[in-house]
């Protein structure tokens, strides 16, 4: 089947199209930007992209179109689809229908650490010798690829709230039908969407209601993620928390004697211990990412003692944490920093590794969300973990973020297009310093923009 792709490049529909050609499908599609990691996994799939939504590219037409959610009515091709009568249908429609049925599917859900988590367990199974598929929100370094096929019942799969299609605005995890489900935390977040946290909640249940009985709900101790099971749960319940969290007291699973980093602990299972964890992640966010985590694994057979092991092993994820470079003793991170408690989680973390040493954030506050101002009044305590901020403020943004600079905690500064925040963040730098880029987006390729600069200045090193 000739399979052609509207909106190819987001992370979802970039990991679907990669499961399609595996499957023996012939895949094409487009998007209005393209830029890696994904486009580099597409192309390597032999995958061929065109730039743009000219509806010239359905033609000859293609058996099935597949419509992203970034698209909506008045795009040419959009348009064209439904003119044309073409048959189409969304991504977490068509993953459910040709992908999930059968499966024992464990999704990873929340507003935060989604993609991180999904590739903590699927490694974790990989480990144990259960050889599972996934479609992750990202690339799992350990894989080399978001998403696979799998060749046992086991599938694991980044649930995303965000809504279908422009034809089906329920959230796509509504399709996956999970037997086991992680829900990580929640918080407001999509406000091109939501309206409000109990909009998210809404949505949530909604979910929560697909779990069968003999499933399992791995769920955060805290009181948000709370109020959407108190609406009604009918699947095993255990919660999550680390050491001194909010709703300690309520947790079956327990992360406890946790390095200041968060490069070790160990793991408690309704008061014994079962795992320690040594390994190359850091923060809180992360340590509570490998207890849900551990928790899922444990529902399909996954010793607590072997996922540990297995954590110990974990790479990370591209573009979350994830170091491009070190030149001169200043090293470069990118970071895919999409609100204000994904950037504190991630700038604390590395303040408690780094100790203090020199720490300059660039951000682009890039997501739906941030770009609207929904979470301006946070941002500036956001980055109290840096030493120095740099706020990228594009032309034609819809509101000024002179506000949250001249509410930091921390010395920060606007800059309005790409090579002067590059300039400035050079200039600041010195031998020992940390320079972490943080954008849901490509930024420019300010990445090796700083890299190549870097190298101007001191020469190329490892």
């Amino acid at each position: 089947m000739h399979i052609h792709i509207l909106g190819i490049c987001g992370t979802f529909m970039g990991s679907l199209a990669q499961l399609a050609v595996a499957e023996g499908h012939r895949v094409t599609g487009s998007d209005a930007n393209v830029y890696p990691p994904m486009s580099t996994q597409l192309q390597h799939a032999g995958i061929q992209l065109t730039e743009g939504y000219d509806p010239a590219q359905l033609e000859p037409a293609p058996d099935l179109v597949i419509i992203g959610n970034a698209l909506s009515r008045g795009n040419p091709a959009v348009e064209a689809v439904l003119e044309r009568g073409l048959s189409y249908t969304s991504g977490a429609q068509w993953l459910c229908d040709h992908f999930l049925g059968g499966r024992w599917v464990l999704a990873v859900s929340g507003t935060h650490g989604k993609t991180t988590t999904a590739s903590m367990l699927a490694w974790i199974l990989e480990h144990a010798d259960m050889h599972p598929g996934f479609l992750i929100g990202g690339v799992p370094n350990n894989f080399g690829v978001s998403a696979r096929l799998g060749d046992t019942p086991f599938f694991v799969v980044e649930a995303d709230e965000y809504d279908t299609a422009f034809f089906d605005k329920r959230s796509k995890f509504v399709h996956y039908r999970p037997r086991t489900l992680i829900i990580n935390n929640l918080e407001f977040d999509h406000a091109d969407i939501f309206r409000d946290l109990a909009d998210i909640q809404h949505q949530f249940h909604h979910l929560v209601r697909t779990v069968p009985g003999n499933g399992l709900i791995v769920a955060a101790a805290d009181r948000p993620v709370e109020e959407v099971l108190e609406q009604g749960c009918w699947s095993e319940l255990q919660r999550v928390s680390a050491e001194g969290g909010e709703g300690v007291h309520l947790a079956d699973w327990c992360a406890v004697d946790i390095a200041p980093d968060g490069g070790s602990f160990a793991v408690n299972f309704r008061g014994a211990e079962v795992a320690r964890v040594e390994w190359q992640q850091t923060g809180l966010h992360n340590v509570r990412n490998g207890l849900s985590a551990m928790a899922a694994a444990r529902h399909v057979g996954v010793p607590p003692s072997l996922a540990g092991q297995a954590l110990g092993l974990f790479e990370g994820v591209k573009r979350r944490m994830e170091c491009l470079g070190e030149v001169g003793g200043i090293r470069v991170y990118d970071d895919f920093a999409h609100h204000p408690t994904a950037i504190e989680s991630t700038l604390n973390g590395l303040r408690a590794k780094v100790g203090d040493e020199k720490i300059i954030a660039l951000i682009e506050p890039r997501s739906n969300t941030m770009r609207m101002g929904c979470h301006r009044q946070q941002l500036a305590h956001a980055c109290a973990g840096a030493d120095l901020v740099l706020w990228y403020e594009p032309e034609g943004m819809d509101w000024s973020l002179g506000e949250v600079v001249h509410h930091s905690t921390v010395p920060a500064k606007i800059f309005g297009n790409i090579e002067a925040g590059v300039e400035s963040a050079v200039n600041l730098a010195a031998p020992g310093s940390h320079i972490v880029v943080m954008s849901n987006g490509g930024f420019g390729g300010i990445h090796q923009r700083l890299l190549g600069a870097l190298e101007q200045k001191y020469g190329r090193n490892a």
